[in-house]
């Protein structure tokens, strides 16, 4: 299997997130990449490749031309403004007072492009997120070439960023580009399977009213979980997409066996729909000693995943998206991996 990382993730490398009340330092940083490269590695997946430069033609057919600038031009106008600290939205387009202006204040600006208060841009993030855009095409390219496994170790992670919102550390959604990738190269319908312990509810969006992408979720309950405003099991999409959008919130404590019943049920539904490539969003948050959800899958059990991904007989890129603050996340995704391509 192929591996794609750059350096360039270190860009990314945010002090403080806004997490019960307090500024404290971040639960996603470069230390993830790190531990996951060194688990991959060490379990024998070596083919490691940097990616190569994809532009924004690409990104530009899932995320709004606005936003990009935005996220390109925010760090520098954050500065320009004599704000110290990292940039943190302060004030949204909530109910009742939605506009469709973007306000010229970088301070609105960011309230405008967010979908939640916790992630801050700091100095390196828009060229981490383009980074970890082409760790996630190159990919794409190398399924494209007709190979059936890929494995993009992209940071940031991608899900919960939207049209044009970003949250959740999420800014460019790599997976939405990925499988956009791999439509324009010929597939006619792609399946995005998350996997992550939070909602894509950057992908939902992306993806709920389109007929070429099925997109399946299996996350906590949203109302007990962050992102909290979608991921219900009754949102199936809209318009051409109708009926290709499946979400499966899980409770509270959720074992294996339980979410093992709701990814035979997804991949059942990405087999019937006739995709041609499944991009999977990886995230090892579902992990027991996660600090910040609450599945209680075991290591082993991500070789299962693997598994049961790989019998779909259906080509596979895998991207990396959660997974916090244990060790274990290395050796979690090399699992996934090894489950692959058992």
């Amino acid at each position: 299997m192929r591996v794609f990382y750059s350096e360039k993730h270190k860009l990314r490398d945010a002090k403080t997130e806004l997490h019960g009340g307090l500024l404290v330092k971040p639960f996603e940083g470069p230390f993830r990449a790190e531990w996951v490269l060194a688990g991959v590695q060490e379990a024998g997946f070596t083919d490691v490749h940097a990616p190569a430069d994809h532009g924004l033609e690409t990104a530009l057919k899932v995320h709004d031309a606005g936003y990009l600038d935005f996220l390109r031009t925010c760090w520098d106008r954050w500065e320009a403004h004599g704000f110290e600290g990292e940039a943190i939205p302060t004030s949204f387009p909530c109910r009742r007072s939605q506009t469709a202006r973007v306000p010229k204040n970088i301070d609105g600006a960011l309230g405008y492009y967010t979908n939640s208060a916790e992630t801050a841009i700091s100095k390196g993030t828009y060229e981490a997120a383009i980074a970890s855009m082409d760790v996630a095409l190159s990919g794409a390219d190398w399924l494209n070439a007709g190979n059936r496994f890929a494995f993009s170790l992209c940071r940031p992670p991608g899900h919960h960023a939207g049209r044009d919102l970003f949250g959740g550390y999420c800014f460019v959604n790599n997976a939405a580009v990925a499988a956009q990738s791999l439509l324009d190269q010929g597939a006619k319908k792609v399946a995005i399977l998350d996997v992550d312990f939070h909602h894509g509810n950057g992908t939902q969006d992306i993806t709920y009213q389109r007929g070429d992408i099925f997109f399946a979720s299996l996350h906590g309950e949203p109302q007990d979980a962050f992102p909290y405003f979608l991921g219900y099991a009754d949102e199936t999409g809209e318009g051409e997409g109708e009926g290709l959008n499946a979400n499966y919130p899980l409770p509270r404590g959720t074992p294996w066996d339980v979410w093992a019943k709701a990814l035979a049920h997804s991949l059942e539904r990405i087999r019937a729909y006739g995709a041609e490539a499944i991009v999977v969003s990886l995230g090892v948050d579902t992990f027991e000693k996660d600090p910040i959800s609450f599945f209680k899958l075991k290591s082993d059990d991500y070789i299962r995943m693997g598994e049961m991904i790989a019998q779909s007989g259906i080509p596979v890129l895998t991207l990396l998206e959660g997974g916090y603050g244990v060790p274990e996340i290395g050796l979690n995704v090399a699992n996934m991996l090894k489950g692959l391509e058992a």
